[in-house]
C-alpha cells in the first residue's frame, strides 16, 4: 500500500540515509541536563564569578597538576642572586678565520691578489660587528691586515703564516 503523495525509496537509498544521519555514539551533556533548572551550575552563584580563583591562584594547591605539567620550575629559587649584573660586560662576538674573507667583497680579494706592489687589504672586523678573531679554518696564501680587539693565539699564528699582520684596536 502506497501513501498518498509519498514516493517509495529504494533499499540502497534507505541505507545511505541511515548512514548519513547516524546518531552520535554519546549524547551531549546538555541533553542529560534537560529538566534540571540550573544545568549543574548551582542556584546561588548561577555560573558566575571565579570558582577556581583569579589568575594564577592555587598554583601550589588546587591547580598544582597544571603548573607542574606545563610550567615546571615556576615556583622556588635556584642558585645565587647577582645584584647589579651588567650583561654587556662580557659581550664579545667572534669570527673564525675561514669566514674572515666574507667580510670584504670577492672583488677586493681578487684585486689585491693580482697586485704586484705587495699591498695587503685591511679587514676591520670591528666594523663588521665582531670583536675577536678565532683560529678555525684556513686562510688563502695572501697577506692581509686584520684589525680586531682580540686575537686567539692560533688565529695570530695563521695570519702571520700567510704574511699578514694583526692590529689591535680599542
Amino acid at each position: 500500500m502506497e501513501c498518498r503523495g509519498v514516493k517509495p525509496i529504494s533499499h540502497t537509498k534507505a541505507i545511505f540515509l541511515h548512514l548519513h544521519f547516524k546518531r552520535p555514539s554519546r549524547l551531549r551533556k546538555t541533553r542529560k541536563l534537560r529538566g534540571h533548572v540550573s544545568h549543574g551550575h548551582g542556584r546561588v552563584g548561577k555560573h558566575r564569578k571565579h570558582p577556581g580563583g583569579r589568575g594564577n591562584a592555587g598554583g601550589m594547591h588546587h591547580h598544582r597538576i597544571n603548573f607542574d605539567k606545563y610550567h615546571p620550575g615556576y615556583f622556588g629559587k635556584v642558585g645565587m642572586r647577582h645584584y647589579h649584573l651588567k650583561r654587556n660586560q662580557k659581550f664579545c662576538p667572534t669570527v673564525n678565520l675561514d669566514k674572515l674573507w666574507t667580510l670584504v667583497s670577492e672583488q677586493t680579494r681578487l684585486n689585491y691578489a693580482k697586485n704586484e706592489a705587495g699591498l695587503a687589504p685591511v679587514i676591520d672586523v670591528v666594523r663588521s660587528g665582531y670583536y675577536k678573531v678565532l683560529g678555525k679554518g684556513k686562510l688563502p696564501k695572501q697577506p692581509v691586515i686584520v684589525k680586531a680587539k682580540f686575537f686567539s693565539r692560533r688565529a695570530e699564528e695563521k695570519i702571520k703564516e700567510v704574511g699578514g699582520a694583526c692590529v689591535l684596536v680599542a
